[in-house]
């Protein structure tokens, strides 16, 4: 799998946004305290498409609607920055820029799946996003078709599952919470 692929997946990954795009999303205030940590992204195999995966460090301020993710591989390497406010999703890669309608055509075109990247700043804040309806569960809660696990956020560890095919799998460690 390519940085550039491996750098939208993981927006989240989630995650992570923009070749040609005529303007960059308005950028978060910047007095908005940045939640980093690492993140580890699973897409299982599906048909022809072989499992994908990839890690990396990250760097996140904002929220569903307005907000800014900077991805860097294990080595150092920048991946990606991606900025969104509505109606707007860019993504900066080594490879250009692009530009998308949403943050779900973002991680569709990044990874071939629908990712719930607006939801994923509350998540890491352990609480269901506002933005849809939710099922608390032992040990957290079920939103969007996601399991997510905060049996371990007070260390800085939060899990999100999907089990429809392809199965898929976000594992988080928070380094400063939001």
């Amino acid at each position: 799998m390519n940085a550039a692929r491996c750098a939208g997946a993981a927006l989240l990954a989630v995650a992570t946004w923009l070749a040609g795009c005529a303007s960059t999303p308005a950028s978060v205030d910047p007095t908005t305290p940045w939640t980093t940590g690492r993140l580890s992204l699973r897409v299982d195999a599906s048909g022809a498409r072989p499992a994908q995966s990839v890690s990396a460090s990250f760097e996140l301020r904002g929220d569903g609607t307005r907000g800014e993710l900077r991805l860097v591989s294990p080595l150092g390497t920048s991946l990606a920055h991606a900025r969104w406010a509505p109606g707007q999703v860019g993504l900066e890669t080594p490879e250009g820029r692009r530009s998308f309608d949403s943050l779900e055509a973002l991680s569709q075109s990044a990874l071939g799946e629908s990712l719930p990247l607006e939801a994923l700043p509350s998540w890491l804040a352990g609480r269901p996003w506002a933005g849809a309806e939710h099922l608390p569960v032992a040990d957290g809660f079920e939103q969007l078709g996601w399991q997510v696990n905060l049996a371990r956020q007070a260390e800085g560890f939060i899990e999100a599952r999907r089990a429809a095919a392809p199965a898929v799998q976000l594992r988080i460690r928070i380094d400063a919470p939001a």
